[in-house]
């Protein structure tokens, strides 16, 4: 009876060794997901149907995620993190806690769309632009330049969403190209001159009603409007600065595995598939509107192609949110 005892305490403890992992490893891999849900939700089950890899995607925004990373250090649940908007790769990177990304993942995209430490990789791209009323302005009564915005002519005629990632990576840009002075500068006009909306559609909106002239805003909020019913765009239309001016940043969401991750290889291979066809092709054929940036990957044919765009060259890497923050916070944006 004892030896039957031992018997089945041994299987059983011999099962639950198997069960344990086994349990453990049935999320998959797990994606802090600050993109875009719907977008995410795509690349996970394209992914999963090729390679048959499960992925838990537990969806937040770039900044949380990115300081709830650090936090979490090491001991970090997550094996990949998605961004919309790149400085929230560049603190997570500060912090030592990603991977360097495959080589046959870096390969996939061109260099203007990842950092230069290879720390992690473009996984699409966003398009700033100035989206105004077409009663209210017309060609030649545009801005040449963001830093017209800070002109006192302007007072009063424009707005931003700045507590949202997407306006910060926008002046993170603006103070990479332009350093900190200038920033500042720039940041005190915004002040004087600008209204605040909460969310870049709600900018979008108040510039269809009339009643703001125009607002800095991502280019994909008009295309998506107008590919369902037009309702809060019909009066807008888009503005590209161009001219590597800062108003022409081309924003880089992100993409990297986390030094901690169980899964390493399923990881690697999960952001391998995103910045390859199967994932580029999402962006082509769905309904984010955002750029895809894999090399020969084609982007929505609705879009501006982003040749045409003559961004302003920026390395994501230096992006700096912390010290972006503590400017707005100072100018008395946040």
């Amino acid at each position: 009876m004892k030896i039957a005892l031992s018997t089945l305490a041994g299987a059983a403890l011999a099962l639950g060794l198997i069960a344990g992992p086994a349990i453990a490893e049935d999320q998959g891999i797990i994606v802090y997901n600050a993109q875009h849900e719907s977008l995410a939700k795509e690349w996970a089950k394209g992914f999963t149907k090729e390679t048959g890899i499960k992925v838990t995607l537990r969806n937040g925004g770039d900044s949380d995620f990115s300081n709830q990373i650090v936090a979490e250090g090491a001991a970090s649940p997550a094996d990949v993190f998605l961004t919309e908007n790149s400085p929230a790769m560049a603190l997570v990177e500060a912090a030592g806690l990603f991977a360097p990304v495959d080589a046959e993942t870096l390969a996939q995209v061109p260099q203007e769309y990842q950092p230069s430490t290879g720390k992690w990789v473009g996984v699409a791209a966003r398009s700033t632009v100035f989206a105004y009323n077409k009663d209210k302005l017309k060609a030649d009564q545009l801005p040449k330049s963001l830093l017209d915005l800070a002109d006192p002519s302007w007072k009063g005629r424009w707005a931003a969403s700045p507590s949202g990632a997407d306006f910060q990576a926008i002046v993170s840009a603006l103070l990479e190209l332009k350093g900190e002075a200038a920033t500042a500068d720039w940041l005190k006009a915004m002040k004087e001159n600008f209204t605040a909306y909460k969310g870049n559609s709600t900018v979008m909106k108040a510039v269809n009603a009339g009643e703001i002239d125009g607002g800095v805003i991502y280019h994909y909020y008009y295309f998506g409007d107008q590919a369902k019913t037009g309702e809060n765009s019909r009066n807008v239309a888009l503005h590209y600065f161009k001219n590597q001016d800062p108003g022409a940043f081309v924003s880089i969401s992100g993409g990297g595995v986390l030094a901690s991750s169980k899964h390493p290889k399923e990881a690697q291979a999960f952001l391998k598939w995103v910045t390859g066809k199967g994932g580029q092709d999402v962006l082509k054929t769905g309904t984010s509107y955002e750029y895809a940036v894999g090399k020969d990957a084609q982007s929505n044919p609705k879009l501006v192609p982003l040749a045409d765009l003559q961004a302003p060259k920026v390395d994501p890497a230096r992006l700096n949110s912390k010290k972006v923050i503590e400017l707005m916070t100072q100018a008395g944006l946040l």
